[in-house]
C-alpha cells in the first residue's frame, strides 16, 4: 500500500482526532493498493466511529482495512506446509 501524500496531511491533522473528523477532512485521499486503489474514507468507515491519538494510529487502521486489492495475491502463504512428494526446506543448524 502506498498512501500518495496521505500519510503527510494525516501527520499535519490535530491529534486526538476521530475517524469522523478525519474522513471529513480527509476522506477523498486515496491509497495505491496492490491492484487498484481505495478512498481512505472507505477505509476508515470499516472500522465504525474512533478516536485517534497519533498518526501512527491511523496508518495501523488505514493498513488493517484495505480492501483485498491491497492486499497482493490472495489466500496465498509461504508458510504453508509442504505437500506430499515435495521435498520441503532443507533443516538447518546453527
Amino acid at each position: 500500500m502506498r498512501l500518495n501524500g496521505v500519510d503527510d496531511r494525516i501527520e499535519r491533522h490535530q491529534f486526538p482526532t476521530t475517524s469522523e473528523e478525519l474522513i471529513a477532512a480527509h476522506g477523498n485521499a486515496t491509497v495505491q493498493l496492490a491492484d487498484g486503489s481505495e478512498r481512505i474514507g472507505d477505509v476508515l468507515e470499516r472500522f465504525g466511529e474512533q478516536t485517534f491519538d497519533a498518526p501512527e494510529e491511523v496508518f495501523d487502521t488505514l493498513r488493517a482495512g484495505v480492501c483485498h486489492r491491497g492486499v497482493g495475491r490472495r489466500f496465498y502463504s509461504d508458510r504453508d506446509p509442504t505437500t506430499d512428494g515435495e521435498n520441503g526446506p532443507q533443516p538447518v543448524s546453527f
